[in-house]
């Protein structure tokens, strides 16, 4: 059966691409976006990561993170931002048919003026730098298929890092995806990268071709040492 029409397609029947409305932002498009989730993963290591042993956490940790994540990067926004942040949104866009589920984000920034575009956040726990291979299946079956992300050209992967070092795990990350990851000029201080893609955009659609994902690696793995950065690149 054919998916009707939801509320918010019905209040919002035109999509204009995130980025547009996020380059009037400091730096440009998705720069302040990333600066958000970065504050808020500072301020999760002294609340929440830095009193634990997130290794000895097994039920529940990738969701548990995030969901303490979003009210920390909510934390760090002035209220004035033209897009919102939001824990497990849904998105219509790419559902299929009656009565099946829409896709779930982990977390996504949502457009205030159009709630129906979104800049997602897709997290997966890394329990060992090695341990790629659901990240990696995670951008190959959403993000470059547009499943995820329909409406923007730039998302991001949160890779939550148990035991092992973000180097590590981005050589990894790029050589079981054949991706080549650089370091984002903005973030040169941070373990963050990115790669870009062409994605496959079915016909009738005008989804962005063009296809950057943001890699950024939070280290998980000891007590009070989740804010220390990995050596620098040369």
């Amino acid at each position: 059966m054919a998916a009707r029409h939801t509320l918010s397609e019905r209040r919002w029947p035109e999509t204009p691409e995130f980025n547009a409305a996020l380059r009037r932002l400091k730096a440009g498009s998705s720069i302040r976006l990333l600066e958000l989730v970065w504050k808020g993963y500072d301020a999760l290591c002294a609340e929440v990561v830095s009193q634990v042993d997130c290794s000895q956490e097994d039920e529940h940790l990738e969701i548990s993170i995030t969901q303490l994540l979003e009210p920390e990067i909510h934390d760090a926004m002035t209220g004035r931002e033209p897009f919102l942040v939001q824990h497990s949104p849904c998105e219509y866009e790419t559902r299929r048919g009656s009565p099946g589920q829409p896709p779930q984000y982990d977390m996504a920034f949502v457009l205030r003026s159009n709630r129906r575009v979104m800049w997602p956040l897709e997290a997966k726990v890394l329990r060992t730098d090695g341990r790629v291979a659901e990240y990696v299946k995670e951008v190959n079956s959403n993000y470059l298929t547009c499943r995820y992300s329909p409406f923007s050209s730039e998302a991001a992967m949160l890779g939550y890092l148990i035991k092992g070092e973000p180097e590590s795990a981005f050589y990894n990350i790029a050589e079981k995806g054949g991706w080549k990851l650089a370091r984002h000029g903005h973030f040169s201080h941070r373990d963050h990268r990115t790669s870009d893609h062409n994605r496959e955009v079915a016909e009738g659609k005008s989804y962005p071709i063009e296809f950057r994902c943001h890699h950024l690696v939070f280290r998980l793995q000891l007590q009070g040492s989740c804010g220390r950065q990995g050596p620098m690149l040369t």
